[in-house]
């Protein structure tokens, strides 16, 4: 069992940074850590949830594995569930 987070490098909405929280193993494990951190649904985006600066210490704390942006896109390439956008 593996979840990963990014550090929160990406600005998003009400002003605060944004993590990546991902599984390079599956989308089961990685929605049941996300249910556990008390992520809503609509904070998925097909491969990972956008977690805010906020609860990224409280990730760590429950497990998840503080990686780079480019390690996390690394590891969820390889662990074949990386779903691109899909091109208009």
């Amino acid at each position: 069992m593996t979840v990963l987070i990014d550090p929160p490098n990406w600005p998003g909405p009400r002003g605060l940074m944004w993590s990546h929280l991902v599984s390079d193993t599956s989308l089961e494990e990685l929605h049941a850590f996300a249910g556990r951190l008390g992520m809503p649904v609509r904070a998925f985006d097909r491969d990972h949830y956008d977690v805010p600066e906020t609860v990224h210490a409280q990730a760590v704390s429950l497990g998840a594995e503080a990686v780079t942006s480019r390690e996390l896109l690394r590891r969820l390439t390889e662990g074949g569930l990386r779903r691109r956008k899909r091109s208009s």
